[in-house]
């Protein structure tokens, strides 16, 4: 991607839960839980050394209740609320991003992968190449010639290869597939006893959703047409709540966006929650050594004193 604008949008989100899940308990000297916290510090560092750009940002969703309940008051039903220790942790969460210089984005009313979809679009119409960091499957949808996914579990780029191996279609008929399948995690009903098989040869027969109901009556066998007509309702609904909107608000793009990293503000913020080793960690990487010409005089004094 030499000489090429790049734009680095995360799934904080995805990349919370995530750690919360996949760390241990922790609690700082005055009890607090920062487990979650300290994975997810843990996690920035680590994408940050990854992807070099001025353009950095972290998606988060902004609350339960998105345009999709209105659509769908079942969406995400099946869904527990989110665990009492977690949601103790969040504004830790926002506290971490702001004190590694990256600017959070989200808007009342949707989910932080429309964040990211509106942010992609008008980012890729600009002339920027978008590197999306999640492993969310509604995300690669928006794969095209400008914006690229990177799994952040395999560490690489996904490619249309990687999406057709898997799901047995291209990244613009996720949409269509995920219609006819549609989304146990997220209470989508799709159509009741397909699969991922048949959803991928009936899409790569016709094209397209539209396509399979312009062709219904020739589809074969007889109980597979069936099941298509008297679940078209259902397909329709799940494909307009699988599809990302475009529409978050953005009034000025540049500024909500740009990475700003202070070692000193990060050290600080990693400090207060006394994860020592962390901040050994952050010492240690590109990172810091781009942002200031002074590691070797802060090194001596701040790891010493701060280690775990």
């Amino acid at each position: 991607m030499s000489g090429e604008k790049l734009a680095v949008i995360m799934d904080g989100s995805c990349f919370i839960f995530r750690a919360f899940f996949a760390c241990p308990p922790m609690k700082t000297a005055d009890g607090r839980s920062v487990g979650a916290v300290h994975g997810f510090c843990t996690m920035l560092i680590s994408q940050l050394c990854k992807h070099d750009s001025d353009l950095f940002c972290v998606a988060m969703d902004s609350g339960r209740h998105t345009f999709r309940l209105d659509m769908y008051p079942q969406y995400k039903a099946n869904r527990e609320a989110m665990p009492d220790d977690l949601r103790a942790q969040m504004p830790l969460m926002s506290e971490a991003c702001g004190a590694f210089g990256l600017p959070t984005i989200s808007q009342p009313g949707f989910e932080a992968d429309d964040v990211i979809a509106s942010y992609s679009n008008e980012l890729a119409n600009r002339g920027y190449k978008v590197r999306i960091v999640g492993i969310d499957k509604d995300l690669l949808q928006l794969m095209n010639d400008n914006i690229e996914i990177y799994d952040p579990v395999k560490s690489k780029i996904v490619t249309t290869e990687d999406v057709k191996a898997k799901y047995g279609v291209v990244p613009s008929q996720m949409i269509d597939f995920q219609a006819l399948v549609g989304d146990k995690a997220d209470n989508i009903p799709g159509v009741t006893g397909i699969g991922p098989v048949t959803a991928a040869k009936l899409i790569k027969n016709y094209g397209s959703l539209q396509g399979i109901y312009e062709n219904v009556e020739k589809i074969e066998p007889k109980k597979l047409k069936v099941k298509l007509v008297a679940h078209k309702e259902d397909a329709e609904l799940s494909k307009k709540l699988a599809t990302l909107s475009k529409n978050v608000k953005i009034f000025d793009i540049f500024p909500s966006i740009k990475f700003n990293y202070n070692h000193e503000k990060a050290h600080d913020f990693l400090a207060s929650l006394g994860f020592g080793s962390l901040i050994n960690r952050m010492y240690r990487t590109s990172i810091y050594a781009k942002s200031t010409a002074t590691f070797l005089q802060h090194n001596s004094n701040i790891l010493s004193a701060n280690l775990d």
